[in-house]
């Protein structure tokens, strides 16, 4: 779990995950500034109830940058 500081593009071979999973959002106060906190909770399959798989967290630098990735990776994008 981590503030992602920066994104670089990846070469490694990737293929789509077999599990779904839901994605809760929140905003975090962090003195003058809010970071966007994405957690990704386990499948429906998990032995245990629900429960924070994995969380990230952006700042707005962070976030800007996601932004141009999403448009660039997906033409038409607003």
């Amino acid at each position: 779990m981590a503030v992602v500081g920066e994104f670089f593009a990846d070469t490694a071979n990737a293929r789509r995950h077999p599990t779904v999973v839901e994605c809760g959002w929140q905003l975090v106060a962090d003195g003058d500034e809010s970071l966007l906190q994405l957690s990704t909770y386990g499948s429906d399959q998990r032995a245990s109830g629900k429960k924070v798989s994995q969380t990230l967290q952006f700042d707005r630098e962070a976030l800007v940058a996601l932004i141009q990735i999403a448009r660039q990776s997906f033409p038409g994008l607003e």
